[in-house]
């Protein structure tokens, strides 16, 4: 009883102090996972062989992976060509503009992870509007939703998938199968209701049009030979992606392949790749899956698989229904990662019981997938395009994130609803 309760504590204090902004994230994650460690070594639940063992990583091998072939090709200036040729394209109008930054965000969202690939084309997002003399926020919140929208698809886009990916054994083209047309049709109904939404703004005509025909998307391109290299190496990985299971690779060695490959062909200079790297990020993920691992060892887990056990006695259909909207209401409230974390070992317990697990799986990606869009802290994409608003003299208020991006999410979610109870009928989901 006592383990139970220690280890609980542990786990609601390490939470609350990611969630209060007052330390970093990593930080808390860190001091969380030590904590654990410490009394479960003293409690005898919890060691450090252990907590090695509930590190997953095959999603740190996949994050890392990603983020060098990132690194590698951020300096040639490839994202910021393809983000002016597309605002060329506009010319000049803010809804087409909008549709082109958001679903080129959206699409490469489902090959590169949606935080990098904001991290990316925010900023240029900031600048383009500044040329034109528009306001930036619904790009910057098309961009946002969009993204997590979009990284639903596939095995990389979105960082819970990669976590859910590795728990569950589910393939890249798993995951495409299933999820893609679930996306498709969410990002063609988000796409119709934006403009509904900011109808004021995309009716408003650019003060500096004359500008945006400056633009020389050639200039943005800094190392072009560096670029058709490194998307050969992309392109080789994402193929690597649709064969690695016959082929028996974890999803963190195809991302690592890939990286290794882009490294020997480029040789790029190490240190610059290195500061690119969100080596923060991989932190964070370890400490908290150390930290869950405490809990699973300490029973906790184990007691909520029960319940959710008895959820799933009363049908499957139920039961994933009720883990897609908790889990999209819980992803609106807290970052999707680490409650994505701390649902893995539930649901593994539960098929440890011999329940069907499969259609919870995908109603977990598609709850924390989408719900994260309902509030400017509900996923790290969102964080990122609100701090860069910030230098802007359009901020992005979390009362106009909410407003804007509440009906999205909640279409997002009815829609998966649909698409899972569909699934689940004709069997395409179990």
């Amino acid at each position: 009883m006592i383990p139970t309760i220690v280890a609980g504590v542990i786990f609601a204090a390490t939470y609350a102090l990611i969630f209060s902004g007052r330390v970093h994230r990593t930080i808390a994650a860190l001091a969380g996972a030590v904590a654990m460690i410490a009394a479960g070594t003293g409690l005898d639940f919890y060691d450090f062989d252990l907590a090695m063992e509930a590190v997953d990583f095959n999603t740190i091998g996949l994050l890392l992976g990603m983020m060098i072939i990132v690194g590698i090709i951020q300096p040639t200036g490839a994202f910021q060509y393809f983000a002016i040729r597309l605002s060329r394209v506009s010319r000049g109008r803010p809804w087409l503009l909008f549709l082109g930054l958001s679903w080129f965000t959206a699409l490469v969202s489902t090959v590169l992870d949606n935080v990098t690939t904001v991290v990316i084309v925010a900023p240029v997002t900031v600048s383009i509007a500044e040329v034109m003399g528009i306001n930036p926020v619904p790009l910057l919140l098309g961009e946002a939703v969009l993204s997590n929208i979009g990284g639903v698809a596939t095995l990389v886009g979105d960082p819970p998938n990669i976590i859910i990916g590795s728990a569950a054994g589910l393939s890249f083209n798993e995951f495409l199968t299933h999820l893609g047309p679930v996306v498709l049709a969410v990002l063609a109904v988000s796409t119709a209701v934006f403009p509904l939404i900011f109808r004021r703004e995309f009716r408003e005509r650019p003060e500096n049009l004359e500008n945006l025909q400056r633009l020389d998307a050639r200039r943005a391109l800094v190392a072009p030979a560096t670029m058709w290299k490194m998307f050969c190496v992309l392109g080789f990985t994402v193929l690597l992606y649709f064969v690695h299971e016959p082929l028996h690779f974890p999803p963190g060695l195809v991302a690592l392949i890939g990286a290794a490959v882009g490294l020997l062909w480029v040789r790029p200079k190490i240190d610059e790749v290195m500061n690119l790297i969100h080596w923060d990020v991989l932190l964070f993920f370890i400490g908290l899956f150390v930290v869950v691992g405490g809990l699973e060892s300490a029973g906790v887990l184990g007691f909520i698989s029960q319940e959710l056990g008895l959820l799933a006695h009363s049908g499957v259909l139920i039961a994933s229904v009720a883990v897609l909207w908790l889990s999209a209401l819980m992803s609106a409230v807290v970052d999707n990662i680490p409650f994505t974390i701390a649902m893995v070992p539930v649901i593994k317990a539960l098929g440890s019981q011999g329940g069907l697990t499969a259609p919870l799986w995908w109603a977990l990606a598609l709850g924390v997938g989408f719900g994260g869009n309902a509030t400017p802290i509900g996923a790290t994409a969102n964080v990122v395009v609100i701090s860069v608003s910030e230098r802007t003299p359009h901020p992005i208020s979390s009362r106009h994130w909410i407003a804007s991006a509440t009906l999205i999410t909640f279409l997002s979610c009815l829609i998966a609803t649909l698409f899972l109870i569909l699934g689940i009928k004709t069997g395409w989901f179990l």
